[in-house]
């Protein structure tokens, strides 16, 4: 495969003193990156975000060979082959389409797919819930994951405890 080196965006206009920099695409995020710049590139998008994208991104051979490139790479990907060098190629292309504006833009949507895939959703019922909610307050707690950590780690702590107790009487 490849590592996870930090290609940066080179900027268009004048580099942001402050902040941080903008990175292009990495290999451990084009599971989630490629379905999102697919669904960028098109010139239908370019008219409907114009500061998104530079003046010559509406040009077709660009739009071709970053369709080929993001093809290539995610079939590479499929099969465990070494794409780096078209990994590298599609973000020099990547950076020649948008505009720094842009890019900034496409980071944060896919930050934001990131935190997504991050987040579980379980349903429970609103007893349980009321009876979590008066567990958070009494043990000043602030979200439901630290009420569930918390009591994750107690029924660890007993466990471990009984255990070492019927060691103790075993031996």
């Amino acid at each position: 495969m490849m590592d996870d080196t930090k290609q940066e965006w080179q900027y268009h206009g004048n580099k942001p003193i402050k902040g941080r920099k903008l990175l292009l695409l990495q290999q451990s995020e084009l599971v989630l990156a490629l379905p999102l710049i697919f669904r960028l590139i098109p010139k239908e998008q370019i008219l409907k975000r114009l500061a998104w994208f530079e003046s010559s991104a509406g040009s077709e051979s660009q739009f071709l060979e970053i369709s080929k490139l993001l093809s290539l790479v995610t079939r590479k990907r499929k099969q465990k082959m070494d794409f780096s060098v078209e990994l590298e190629q599609l973000n020099l292309f990547l950076n020649q389409y948008f505009s720094d504006y842009g890019w900034r833009m496409v980071r944060k949507e896919l930050a934001q797919i990131k935190k997504r895939k991050k987040k579980s959703h379980i349903e429970l019922s609103n007893d349980l819930v009321y009876r979590l909610k008066a567990f958070m307050s009494l043990k000043q707690l602030d979200s439901f994951d630290q009420a569930l950590d918390f009591l994750l780690s107690e029924v660890e702590h007993i466990e471990t405890n009984v255990e070492h107790k019927f060691e103790l009487a075993d031996s």
